[in-house]
């Protein structure tokens, strides 16, 4: 076994209610390694189970057990004639980074809006994240406008 195949074959699939369990996990691990809140396991399983029966919200799984997640929600926008979709989580296991896991899910997920006739795929970063950021830069994604410097800002509020 070479480290290229430590989780299996990273090819990345389409989860189905099936992998809610497994989704799960991997996202509460995700929110417990950066100290962000997560509403347990068996919470994100129920909700994972029935998002998964829609196509509002795809999920993509890679590694065998399943290793690394994807998150994109799909919605119609104004701008653009296809879905807009957004990258709500991308996470790789911490002792399989480095693996392109990672950039297989990001690959993955590009194809994936762009079958569905999307043109524009959204990703909120942590500030902070210096990590993040740069493997997003490196894949062509920017916080800036075309012919602007300024910065793109997120800004949210729960209801």
């Amino acid at each position: 076994m070479t480290s290229d195949d430590v989780a299996g074959d990273p090819a990345p699939r389409r989860a189905t209610p099936d992998d809610a369990a497994a989704v799960a996990r991997l996202l509460h691990d995700f929110n417990t390694e950066f100290s962000t809140p997560t509403p347990g396991t068996q919470e994100l399983e129920s909700r994972l189970t029935q998002l998964l029966t829609g196509d509002d919200v795809v999920i993509l799984l890679t590694g065998e057990p399943a290793s690394g997640v994807a998150v994109l929600s799909f919605r119609p926008n104004v701008w653009y004639r296809g879905p807009v979709a957004i990258l709500d989580e991308l996470y790789v296991r911490p002792e399989l980074r480095g693996h392109r896991m990672g950039s297989a899910l990001l690959d993955a997920a590009l194809d994936l809006v762009r079958g569905r006739g999307g043109e524009l795929l959204e990703i909120n970063v942590d500030g902070e994240d210096t990590d993040a950021r740069r493997f997003y830069e490196a894949r062509g994604f920017t916080n800036t406008e075309a012919g602007r410097a300024d910065p793109m800002l997120y800004y949210y509020r729960e209801l």
